[in-house]
């Protein structure tokens, strides 16, 4: 009877156990579907938006870990959590990094920066930043920043890539008077003199600080401090050239025509190297308007014009999609981006700059890209959520209409 009685004893609490892992497991499972929710909600593309939670469970219960730069979408979880009666412990971090400081804020100063998807350099490429963009910081590692662009693209950029600055820092920065280097590629001076030694080079869309006139050259200063001369030829005043823009199929085909031979790059958007979507974001951004980094992300914007292969309808500037259609059994997947010039022509990156046709019947006509046509969006004037006009929000001097 002694031993039936300690058998009995031992089923007991092997079902009693195996009860409350169940329930243990059913409450992680349940946290991890509002996890997802949230994150679906706030963070659907975690190019531009980070939301990195986990819930794990130990001897003390279920932990939540991880980070997010949305206060907002850790606020809803946790509200979520509460409302469900689930029983969790919070450790999610909101970026910024305490580790920061009072050093949110960062300006690009080097003509180009390779910003990557992991904090080392043997990591992929995934966009570039020109000499005078500001970025928001999030956190970082010793020699390596976790930023965020204006066109809210997230990524790692090295420490001899920025330089970093406290609020005031930055509101100084951005109400300084400044001048844009409008050439496709050139150099700053050590001297008002084009033979006089370069500083550093630079691309088209590098901003930087005025100081002087100087006869034919700007005086200029960089984020970090540094001085040199600029040929005025090369560059305009920043507000003159921000007043002065009038978008047009005009204006996009000059600038995009300018970059004609520059070689493909993946991850580039700037005269040193641009893939697809890099040369179309480069094109308009000259122009006034930041739009999204990726080509998948542009599709979204504007406004279709065509999805038949009607090329009747399109009007210079706007922008063609390519890539495989949606099946039954497969999403839609974009992997191409082209700017349509006119005459049955667009200018892309694919190799290099060059100009396609979509006559058969043409030269230049690209039968693979035409084969693969998904459809055409309208940028100029079109408002929608990832289309910037600096002339309203304007990144630069923080002036806003």
């Amino acid at each position: 009877m002694k031993t039936r009685s300690i058998i009995y004893f031992l089923a007991a609490i092997f079902f009693l156990s195996c009860g409350e892992s169940k329930k243990e497991s059913a409450n992680t499972g349940q946290i991890q579907e509002l996890v997802e929710q949230t994150r679906t909600e706030f963070a659907p593309d975690k190019r531009v938006a980070l939301f990195d939670i986990s819930a794990e469970e130990d001897k003390n219960g279920i932990i939540l870990k991880g980070e997010t730069n949305s206060e907002e979408a850790k606020n809803r979880l946790l509200s979520d959590l509460d409302s469900a009666g689930v029983s969790y412990k919070d450790s999610i971090q909101v970026l910024p990094s305490e580790e920061l400081g009072e050093k949110l804020y960062g300006i690009i100063d080097v003509s180009v920066a390779n910003l990557r998807g992991d904090s080392k350099h043997s990591s992929e490429l995934v966009t570039q930043a020109t000499l005078g963009t500001p970025v928001k910081i999030w956190k970082r590692t010793e020699e390596w920043y976790y930023i965020q662009t204006p066109d809210d693209y997230l990524s790692w950029v090295d420490h001899g890539g920025i330089t970093t600055m406290n609020e005031s820092e930055f509101n100084n920065w951005k109400n300084s008077e400044k001048i844009i280097f409008t050439k496709a590629y050139g150099n700053s001076h050590a001297k008002a003199d084009l033979d006089s030694n370069p500083v550093t080079d630079l691309v088209t869309g590098a901003v930087l600080e005025f100081l002087e006139d100087s006869g034919d050259f700007y005086k200029v200063r960089y984020p970090d401090g540094k001085e040199a001369y600029i040929f005025k030829d090369h560059a305009k005043n920043y507000g003159e050239w921000l007043q002065n823009l009038e978008p047009d199929g005009e204006s996009l085909t000059r600038v995009s025509e300018k970059l004609m031979g520059l070689p493909y790059l993946w991850g580039g958007t700037s005269a040193k190297g641009v893939d697809c979507s890099g040369f179309t974001k480069t094109i308009y951004f000259m122009n006034g308007v930041v739009i999204p980094r990726d080509a998948s992300q542009q599709i979204k914007e504007g406004t279709l014009v065509d999805d038949e292969s009607d090329f009747s309808k399109l009007e210079v500037g706007d922008l063609l999609f390519f890539g495989r259609p949606a099946t039954d059994s497969t999403s839609e997947k974009v992997v191409h981006v082209g700017m349509w010039i006119g005459n049955n022509e667009f200018i892309h990156s694919s190799g290099d700059v060059h100009i396609s046709s979509v006559d058969d019947k043409a030269e230049n006509f690209d039968e693979f890209n035409k084969s693969r046509y998904l459809r055409t969006k309208r940028y100029l004037d079109q408002q929608s959520s990832g289309l910037k006009y600096l002339q309203q929000q304007d990144f630069y001097t923080g002036n806003t209409k």
